[in-house]
């Protein structure tokens, strides 16, 4: 097969692929609980559905504008101008299938090969894979448990050269849940200007925060950083519409512009009919209603889930702040054995806690990090007492 280097230098989505796996066992009869997979578990509230259906109904199922339809653009604005008092224009917003391909499209235009992207460690795992696909360098920015896992300002400095461009932000974090607080947001800022860095602000989990903590964007301290921002959203976490591929953008006109030209040779427009959806999923009344619902029944799996690691000797965590996932430092285990095979990092943790145990966690490998598995939340808490009672005895198996 005559592939190309960029092709064979791509990683698959370590996170899609335990899902998949979970499932593939589920299917074939295997009693798994999954805590792999980055979606609410909650249903598409009723009037998105039904909104969507109306769009079929009426015909609604031709091509759109590429960056996406005029209604959806102004309900992005109103959204943004309400909920952190930015204002942007119709042309400084596109809409795109997800917002990874936000964060595809923005790296795409503003990267030249060579050129460095800052990353906060650890990582979502499509970061370090779209900057290569572009072209790019990754440089990841460690970050430490005791901080709540958050880039620091006199860490990433030392890292920037003449060839940074870019620092990626991603508060509320996955896979960690840090957020960040304004004051260390100002710090981040700071170093941008000071080095003109551009901002790609991931926020997508904005919404699903926790303990009366604020989300802030970075794009909000100031004329000279909003400038240099785009920030990245969506529907699929706050709206529970992961499978109806919306995600947005906005920043500056420029790169918006060419982030929809480059967008119109690759998918050209999203979904006719998801646009819609996602229309009422940004204007309809009954939204904050939905949403602080969900972040209620979050909020109660998060406690439950956090309490019940650390009580369980071999494992701790820290209690996240945003989003819905648990980094569960796993380096007591290493060394020891399960049925005779050896524990020596968290690829072995979680295959062993899968193929033994029935359990689906993500290995920190996928994140950059071998001291940590993943575990979301975005599950029942039935399955989570049941998931962490078969944890629990898997650590206390080991030998």
């Amino acid at each position: 097969m005559f592939l190309s280097e960029k092709a064979k230098g791509i990683s698959p989505s370590p996170t899609l692929a335990v899902d998949a796996k979970a499932k593939q066992m589920k299917s074939e009869g295997y009693d798994v609980i999954g805590f792999g997979a980055g979606e609410p578990d909650f249903d598409t509230p009723d009037f998105i559905k039904n909104s969507a259906i109306k769009a079929i109904n009426e015909g609604f199922t031709k091509y759109t504008p590429v960056g996406g339809i005029p209604e959806l653009k102004k309900a992005i604005v109103n959204t943004l101008n309400e909920e952190l008092g930015l204002t942007y224009k119709p042309n400084e917003i596109i809409v795109s299938n997800g917002a990874k391909q936000c964060l595809y499209n923005a790296l795409y235009c503003l990267i030249n090969p060579g050129d460095e992207v800052l990353i906060p460690h650890p990582y979502w795992v499509s970061y370090p894979e779209l900057v290569k696909l572009c072209g790019g360098t990754p440089v990841f920015v460690p970050t430490y448990e005791e901080d709540d896992f958050k880039m620091k300002k006199e860490v990433i400095e030392p890292l920037i050269t003449s060839k940074t461009k870019v620092i990626i932000v991603n508060s509320p974090n996955n896979p960690t849940g840090s957020v960040y607080s304004k004051e260390e947001l100002e710090g981040i800022a700071e170093l941008a200007n000071k080095y003109n860095l551009f901002i790609i602000s991931d926020e997508i989990y904005d919404k699903l925060i926790y303990d009366g903590e604020q989300h802030v964007s970075i794009a909000t301290l100031g004329k000279e950083i909003f400038e240099k921002t785009l920030i990245v959203n969506g529907v699929s976490k706050a709206y529970s519409m992961t499978g109806w591929r919306i995600g947005y953008a906005a920043g500056p006109e420029e790169l918006v512009k060419a982030m929809t030209d480059f967008q119109s040779h690759t998918t050209s427009n999203p979904n006719s009919i998801a646009q819609r959806a996602a229309l009422e999923a940004l204007s309809n009344p009954d939204r904050k209603k939905a949403i602080a619902s969900m972040v209620e029944e979050f909020s109660k799996r998060r406690d439950y889930m956090v309490e019940r690691i650390n009580s369980i000797a071999g494992l701790s965590c820290r209690k996240p702040k945003g989003a819905f996932y648990v980094m569960m430092n796993i380096t007591k285990t290493f060394g020891k054995k399960i049925k005779g095979v050896e524990i020596k990092n968290s690829t072995d943790f979680a295959q062993s806690l899968l193929e033994n145990y029935m359990v689906a966690v993500v290995p920190g490998v996928a994140f950059g990090t071998e001291n940590y598995v993943r575990l979301s939340y975005a599950t029942s808490l039935t399955n989570i007492e049941k998931g962490l009672d078969r944890i629990e005895k898997f650590i206390k198996d080991l030998v």
